[in-house]
Protein backbone atom coordinates (compact mmCIF):
# COMPACT_ATOMS: atom_id res chain seq x y z
CA UNK A 1 0.00 0.00 0.00
CA UNK A 2 2.62 2.59 0.83
CA UNK A 3 4.71 1.95 -2.54
CA UNK A 4 1.79 2.47 -4.43
CA UNK A 5 1.30 5.74 -2.60
CA UNK A 6 4.68 6.97 -2.91
CA UNK A 7 4.50 5.92 -6.52
CA UNK A 8 1.06 7.84 -7.28
CA UNK A 9 2.09 10.91 -5.40
CA UNK A 10 5.41 10.88 -7.56
CA UNK A 11 3.61 10.82 -10.99
CA UNK A 12 0.85 12.80 -10.12
CA UNK A 13 3.54 15.67 -9.24
CA UNK A 14 5.13 15.01 -12.54
CA UNK A 15 1.96 15.79 -14.41
CA UNK A 16 1.28 18.51 -12.67
CA UNK A 17 5.11 19.92 -13.00
CA UNK A 18 5.03 18.88 -17.13
CA UNK A 19 0.84 20.38 -17.54
CA UNK A 20 2.57 24.05 -15.36
CA UNK A 21 5.26 24.35 -17.69
CA UNK A 22 3.11 24.08 -20.73
CA UNK A 23 1.01 26.29 -19.43
CA UNK A 24 3.14 28.75 -17.98
CA UNK A 25 4.83 28.85 -21.83
CA UNK A 26 1.44 29.36 -22.96
CA UNK A 27 -0.23 32.29 -21.30
CA UNK A 28 2.87 33.02 -18.65
CA UNK A 29 1.78 35.34 -15.17
CA UNK A 30 -1.55 37.10 -17.50
CA UNK A 31 -3.92 35.17 -15.38
CA UNK A 32 -2.77 36.20 -11.92
CA UNK A 33 -2.82 39.27 -10.18
CA UNK A 34 -1.93 40.24 -6.82
CA UNK A 35 -5.37 39.93 -6.04
CA UNK A 36 -6.10 36.46 -8.05
CA UNK A 37 -3.53 32.91 -7.94
CA UNK A 38 -4.43 30.61 -10.78
CA UNK A 39 -3.51 27.06 -10.81
CA UNK A 40 -3.58 23.68 -11.14
CA UNK A 41 -5.08 21.41 -8.50
CA UNK A 42 -4.43 17.68 -8.16
CA UNK A 43 -4.17 14.94 -5.80
CA UNK A 44 -5.36 11.42 -4.73
CA UNK A 45 -8.84 10.64 -3.18
CA UNK A 46 -10.25 8.05 -1.37
CA UNK A 47 -14.24 7.89 -1.76
CA UNK A 48 -17.15 5.95 -1.10
CA UNK A 49 -21.12 5.78 -1.72
CA UNK A 50 -23.26 5.10 1.99
CA UNK A 51 -26.27 2.77 1.57
CA UNK A 52 -24.63 -0.63 0.25
CA UNK A 53 -22.45 -3.67 1.49
CA UNK A 54 -19.53 -2.81 -0.31
CA UNK A 55 -16.70 -3.39 2.13
CA UNK A 56 -13.70 -0.68 0.18
CA UNK A 57 -12.96 2.67 -0.53
CA UNK A 58 -12.13 3.69 -3.92
CA UNK A 59 -8.64 5.56 -4.78
CA UNK A 60 -8.97 7.96 -7.68
CA UNK A 61 -6.47 10.55 -9.03
CA UNK A 62 -8.64 14.14 -9.47
CA UNK A 63 -7.29 17.01 -11.89
CA UNK A 64 -8.62 20.43 -12.44
CA UNK A 65 -7.63 24.49 -12.07
CA UNK A 66 -8.63 26.78 -9.24
CA UNK A 67 -8.62 30.17 -8.82
CA UNK A 68 -7.83 31.82 -5.22
CA UNK A 69 -9.59 35.39 -5.45
CA UNK A 70 -9.47 38.03 -2.89
CA UNK A 71 -12.12 39.35 -1.41
CA UNK A 72 -10.66 41.36 1.57
CA UNK A 73 -7.11 40.82 3.53
CA UNK A 74 -6.73 36.95 4.10
CA UNK A 75 -10.15 35.72 2.94
CA UNK A 76 -10.38 34.59 -0.44
CA UNK A 77 -12.25 32.41 -2.35
CA UNK A 78 -11.85 29.53 -3.54
CA UNK A 79 -13.14 27.92 -6.99
CA UNK A 80 -12.43 26.26 -9.91
CA UNK A 81 -13.10 23.02 -11.34
CA UNK A 82 -12.19 19.58 -10.90
CA UNK A 83 -12.35 18.41 -14.96
CA UNK A 84 -10.63 14.92 -14.05
CA UNK A 85 -12.59 13.55 -11.21
CA UNK A 86 -13.58 10.12 -10.49
CA UNK A 87 -16.14 8.39 -7.62
CA UNK A 88 -16.92 5.35 -6.25
CA UNK A 89 -16.81 2.19 -4.74
CA UNK A 90 -15.12 -0.50 -4.16
CA UNK A 91 -15.28 -4.90 -3.65
CA UNK A 92 -18.89 -4.72 -4.46
CA UNK A 93 -21.41 -7.21 -2.94
CA UNK A 94 -23.70 -9.61 -4.38
CA UNK A 95 -26.66 -7.13 -3.57
CA UNK A 96 -24.61 -4.00 -4.50
CA UNK A 97 -24.48 -5.55 -8.04
CA UNK A 98 -27.75 -7.11 -8.72
CA UNK A 99 -29.39 -3.40 -7.67
CA UNK A 100 -26.47 -1.71 -10.10
CA UNK A 101 -27.75 -4.43 -12.68
CA UNK A 102 -24.24 -5.75 -13.34
CA UNK A 103 -23.52 -8.95 -15.17
CA UNK A 104 -21.46 -11.24 -12.88
CA UNK A 105 -18.81 -14.12 -14.60
CA UNK A 106 -17.77 -17.18 -13.56
CA UNK A 107 -14.11 -16.15 -12.53
CA UNK A 108 -12.63 -14.72 -9.66
CA UNK A 109 -12.44 -10.81 -9.72
CA UNK A 110 -13.14 -7.92 -7.95
CA UNK A 111 -16.20 -5.60 -8.86
CA UNK A 112 -15.84 -1.47 -8.15
CA UNK A 113 -18.48 0.89 -9.37
CA UNK A 114 -16.46 3.58 -11.11
CA UNK A 115 -18.21 7.02 -11.78
CA UNK A 116 -16.87 10.54 -14.05
CA UNK A 117 -17.95 13.69 -12.48
CA UNK A 118 -16.99 17.56 -12.84
CA UNK A 119 -16.49 19.34 -9.67
CA UNK A 120 -16.96 22.47 -8.95
CA UNK A 121 -15.68 23.55 -5.74
CA UNK A 122 -16.85 27.42 -4.16
CA UNK A 123 -15.65 27.58 -0.86
CA UNK A 124 -14.53 30.53 1.71
CA UNK A 125 -11.02 30.20 2.42
CA UNK A 126 -8.85 31.93 5.02
CA UNK A 127 -5.26 32.33 5.34
CA UNK A 128 -3.27 32.75 8.13
CA UNK A 129 0.12 34.75 8.85
CA UNK A 130 1.86 31.18 9.12
CA UNK A 131 0.80 30.09 6.02
CA UNK A 132 -1.85 27.61 7.18
CA UNK A 133 -4.99 27.91 5.10
CA UNK A 134 -8.84 26.67 5.76
CA UNK A 135 -11.44 26.33 3.68
CA UNK A 136 -15.36 25.18 3.43
CA UNK A 137 -18.11 25.85 1.52
CA UNK A 138 -20.61 23.94 -0.79
CA UNK A 139 -19.41 21.82 -3.59
CA UNK A 140 -21.72 20.82 -7.01
CA UNK A 141 -20.76 18.40 -9.83
CA UNK A 142 -22.08 16.61 -12.72
CA UNK A 143 -22.05 12.90 -13.16
CA UNK A 144 -21.73 12.00 -16.38
CA UNK A 145 -20.83 8.22 -17.00
CA UNK A 146 -21.13 5.43 -14.81
CA UNK A 147 -19.79 1.90 -14.69
CA UNK A 148 -19.26 -1.60 -12.97
CA UNK A 149 -15.64 -2.48 -13.59
CA UNK A 150 -14.80 -6.52 -13.64
CA UNK A 151 -10.99 -7.32 -13.14
CA UNK A 152 -8.83 -10.61 -12.91
CA UNK A 153 -6.30 -12.13 -13.71
CA UNK A 154 -6.65 -15.86 -12.83
CA UNK A 155 -5.19 -18.11 -14.64
CA UNK A 156 -2.62 -15.78 -16.17
CA UNK A 157 -5.03 -14.00 -17.89
CA UNK A 158 -6.20 -10.49 -17.26
CA UNK A 159 -9.61 -9.57 -18.06
CA UNK A 160 -11.06 -5.94 -17.63
CA UNK A 161 -14.20 -5.56 -18.27
CA UNK A 162 -16.79 -2.41 -17.73
CA UNK A 163 -20.58 -2.25 -17.34
CA UNK A 164 -22.26 0.58 -18.04
CA UNK A 165 -24.68 2.06 -16.07
CA UNK A 166 -25.25 5.92 -16.01
CA UNK A 167 -29.31 5.66 -16.02
CA UNK A 168 -29.19 4.82 -12.25
CA UNK A 169 -26.90 7.76 -11.85
CA UNK A 170 -28.44 10.97 -10.40
CA UNK A 171 -26.97 13.82 -12.93
CA UNK A 172 -26.75 16.23 -10.16
CA UNK A 173 -24.71 16.30 -6.88
CA UNK A 174 -24.35 18.71 -4.16
CA UNK A 175 -22.47 18.87 -1.23
CA UNK A 176 -20.16 20.97 1.82
CA UNK A 177 -16.52 20.56 1.95
CA UNK A 178 -14.27 21.74 4.48
CA UNK A 179 -10.35 21.44 3.95
CA UNK A 180 -6.98 22.67 5.46
CA UNK A 181 -3.08 23.33 4.04
CA UNK A 182 -0.27 24.72 3.92
CA UNK A 183 1.73 26.74 1.49
CA UNK A 184 5.25 26.31 0.76
CA UNK A 185 8.03 28.55 0.35
CA UNK A 186 7.06 31.31 3.13
CA UNK A 187 3.46 31.29 1.10
CA UNK A 188 5.00 31.81 -2.40
CA UNK A 189 4.71 28.40 -3.89
CA UNK A 190 2.69 25.18 -4.03
CA UNK A 191 0.24 23.96 -1.53
CA UNK A 192 -0.04 20.70 0.02
CA UNK A 193 -3.68 20.25 1.72
CA UNK A 194 -6.49 17.73 2.62
CA UNK A 195 -10.11 17.92 1.56
CA UNK A 196 -13.12 16.07 2.96
CA UNK A 197 -16.53 15.92 0.95
CA UNK A 198 -19.66 15.20 2.02
CA UNK A 199 -22.52 14.57 -0.23
CA UNK A 200 -25.90 16.10 0.23
CA UNK A 201 -27.69 14.32 -2.64
CA UNK A 202 -28.45 10.94 -3.79
CA UNK A 203 -25.97 9.51 -6.74
CA UNK A 204 -28.44 6.84 -7.54
CA UNK A 205 -31.82 7.40 -8.06
CA UNK A 206 -33.77 4.42 -6.75
CA UNK A 207 -31.82 4.57 -3.49
CA UNK A 208 -31.97 6.57 -0.89
CA UNK A 209 -28.98 7.91 1.32
CA UNK A 210 -26.72 7.05 -1.04
CA UNK A 211 -24.44 9.69 -0.50
CA UNK A 212 -21.49 10.66 -1.28
CA UNK A 213 -18.17 11.26 0.98
CA UNK A 214 -14.81 11.18 0.05
CA UNK A 215 -11.36 12.73 1.18
CA UNK A 216 -8.82 14.14 -1.12
CA UNK A 217 -4.87 14.45 -0.50
CA UNK A 218 -4.14 17.33 -2.75
CA UNK A 219 -1.57 19.72 -4.08
CA UNK A 220 -2.17 23.28 -5.63
CA UNK A 221 0.84 24.62 -7.95
CA UNK A 222 0.35 28.39 -8.73
CA UNK A 223 1.11 29.70 -12.13
CA UNK A 224 2.88 32.69 -12.77
CA UNK A 225 2.14 34.05 -9.08
CA UNK A 226 2.52 37.53 -9.24
CA UNK A 227 4.32 39.45 -6.10
CA UNK A 228 1.83 41.29 -4.25
CA UNK A 229 2.29 44.71 -3.90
Amino acid sequence: MKRILIISTFLLLANLSGAQIIISLLLGDKLNSPNIEFGLEGGLDFTNVNGFDNTGNLRAFNLGMYFDIRVKDSWFLHTGFQGISNLGMRNLSASDLEFLEAETYNVEGRYNQKVNAFMVPVLANYKFDNHIYVEAGPQVGWLYKGWVAFSSDEDNKDIRIKDYNKDLLNWFNAGVAVGAGYKLFRGTGWSIGVRYYQGLTDVFKNRSSSLHHSLLLKVNVPIGVAKPD
